[in-house]
């Protein structure tokens, strides 16, 4: 497929999300220091795969950061907060969800795509109590990030294509999928209680417990921890950090141990970043992932964004294995209608101690995603 037909996706995708009414969720309040506000987003994007013998392109939603909609209740109690939190993905074809033997439901929604139901309690000195769907401690780790790139390019590079098989170089669909061999072992959402520490200085601390509410027949178990720093007052810079720990339970398969970190450097006079990470599975394998970003104000629209990244991991999907993936990616932020346009190219590349060997795949996508 060539740059120009991806150019051309975007600019219609771009044409629709600008199409669409620029507003914000309305904030409704009352005398007794309590709020509601709803609030959503669109990311429509086309998505091009070619894996060294087929290359198929398909409309999807981008994986990476889904569309979905949901509302805030907020309730004051003196200096502390009662807070209750629901959001839904759609449910529309994700960027992970096609492969080249299936182009996934246009619209498939069940109780899985329900990403929260979280009632907080904000307390100003003892830290934020969380029960209900949401957020593990952990989850969002590995996603430190200053270079305005993320909803298209980040660490979890699979999400562009992580459905797809690579194909070997006899032709032959392998039985390895993008997803199986690129991770960032981030913690997720599942029906937690967490706890947050308040902010010590830049730090705050969390922990939590969860279980897998949504699947039926599951008694997976999670535990957590997690320590998070940042600081945009550094002189010229802003520094992003966090590191964490999960452990898993579940019948019927072995116990694991997630480590993951993550970090973030900007250098706000240039707009030039960096952001490195890492993590481990203590039964399967490693990565390593370092991406160089730079963000200007060249347009009246907005920023203008640009990142390049690399991925390397080892022993994901069977001992001796290697996985690389690096990527480039361009966003365009509009802020009159709250839309970021972008567009990036992924490469990936897999080996294995075996005979096989598996062609090189690629992977562009060409999008916008529009909140409101």
């Amino acid at each position: 497929m060539s740059i120009k037909f991806a150019a051309s996706a975007s600019a219609i995708a771009l044409t629709a999300a600008i199409a669409s009414p620029a507003f914000a969720g309305p904030t409704y309040e009352n005398d007794t220091g309590g709020s509601f506000t709803w609030y959503g987003q669109f990311d429509p994007s086309f998505q091009s795969y070619d894996d060294g013998t087929e290359t198929y392109n398909r409309l999807v939603d981008n994986s990476g950061s889904n569309s979905r909609i949901g509302f805030r209740l907020k309730q004051a109690y003196g200096e502390n907060t009662l807070l209750f939190k629901f959001e839904t993905a759609f449910g529309l074809r994700g960027s992970d969800g096609v492969s080249q033997t299936s182009t996934g439901d246009t619209l498939s929604w069940d109780r899985t795509n329900i990403r929260h139901v979280d009632l907080q309690f904000d307390t100003a000195r003892f830290g934020r109590f969380s029960a209900g769907q949401g957020s593990m401690a952990s989850d969002g780790i590995a996603g430190s990030d200053r270079s305005g790139t993320g909803v298209v390019a980040g660490v979890a590079v699979a999400d562009p294509a992580g459905g797809y098989a690579f194909r070997t170089s006899t032709g032959t669909l392998s039985s390895i999928d993008v997803g199986d061999v690129f991770t960032d072992y981030d913690g997720g959402r599942l029906g937690r209680v967490r706890y947050d520490s308040v902010n010590l200085n830049g730090f705050t601390v969390s922990a939590s417990y969860g279980t897998d509410i949504l699947k039926t027949a599951n008694d997976r178990e999670t535990y957590d921890v997690a320590v998070r720093y940042g600081n945009s007052n550094l002189g010229d810079f802003a520094f992003d950090a966090a590191l964490g720990a999960a452990w898993t339970e579940e019948t019927g398969k072995a116990d694991k141990r997630d480590i993951v970190g993550s970090l973030a450097l900007e250098h706000k006079p240039t707009g030039v970043s960096l952001a490195v990470a890492a993590g481990e599975r203590d039964i399967a394998g490693s990565y390593g992932y370092a991406k160089l970003g730079y963000t200007t104000n060249w347009s009246s629209l907005g920023s203008t964004s640009f990142s390049v990244d690399y991925y390397d991991g080892s022993d994901m999907a069977s001992t001796g294995d290697s996985a690389t993936s690096w990527g480039i990616a361009a966003v365009q932020k509009i802020d009159n209608y709250n839309v970021e346009a972008y567009l990036a190219y992924r490469d990936y590349s897999y080996e294995d101690t075996t005979s096989t060997s598996y062609n090189d795949s690629s992977v562009i996508m060409a999008g916008a995603r529009w909140k409101f």
